[in-house]
């Protein structure tokens, strides 16, 4: 993997990148390529340093998961960009591939959720449970294929597995998400995408707005002249 090819964006406090599905964030094994390994190896390369470059990880995908992700290059940068996730100001958009059409082609989703740590899962619970958090979504259905639908989700919280879930609660999985009820598409990979980030750079302060068109498995039923 060619981190280079994969960089939206770069200067002195941050990088944007397009993370593929399949390659997870940041993980504990040794033998696993993540995002953040690297990252720090391409600045070390290029910056041809002594010490490890510092890299601060501000958010996560899951690793099935294709989407745009920030990354800090300082830590005054990346307590920048953390205070504003903390206080709601990243615009996270997604797309992904539902099993099923909605019966209605746009609404708000609010549910309470919690993670079983020993399976690594998230399930819709009561918001009087012990571990429970609030999440909230919006979605708009964009086109129909195949039964299937491609829909345009605003992520307002920042849950475990949140958009998988509620989706699946709805009774409209995601494609590929075999964890949550969805039909297999291809091993390792779901259709959902972070396909739009805007955030206020941590120093200029410019409004910044990236994004990406999906091609995962599963979004070639409506992006097939560009997958």
């Amino acid at each position: 993997m060619e981190i280079q090819s994969y960089i939206l964006y770069e200067d002195r406090d941050l990088i944007v990148c397009r993370k593929p599905a399949g390659v997870p964030v940041q993980t504990k094994q040794i033998q696993t390529k993540d995002m953040v390994s690297l990252l720090k190896n391409y600045r070390y390369q290029q910056e041809g340093g002594k010490e490890e470059p510092y890299l601060g990880v501000i958010h996560r995908l899951d690793q099935p998961v294709e989407g745009i992700v920030v990354f800090a290059k300082t830590p005054q940068a990346a307590k920048e960009l953390n205070r504003q996730l903390q206080a709601g100001g990243f615009g996270k958009y997604y797309q992904a591939v539902l099993c099923k059409v909605p019966e209605k082609a746009q609404g708000q989703l609010t549910d309470y959720l919690v993670k079983d740590g020993r399976t690594n899962l998230s399930k819709i619970c009561r918001k009087s449970d012990a571990g429970a958090k609030e999440a909230r979504l919006s979605y708009k259905i964009q086109g129909e294929a195949e039964g299937k639908a491609l829909a345009n989700i605003h992520l307002d919280t920042g849950r475990h597995h949140q958009i998988r879930v509620q989706m699946s609660g709805m009774g409209c999985p995601i494609l590929g998400d075999v964890k949550y009820g969805g039909e297999e598409k291809a091993r390792g990979q779901i259709a959902l995408c972070a396909s739009s980030l805007t955030f206020v750079h941590p120093k200029t302060k410019k409004q910044m707005q990236f994004e990406i068109q999906p091609q995962v498995a599963g979004f070639d039923l409506f992006f097939a002249s560009k997958i």
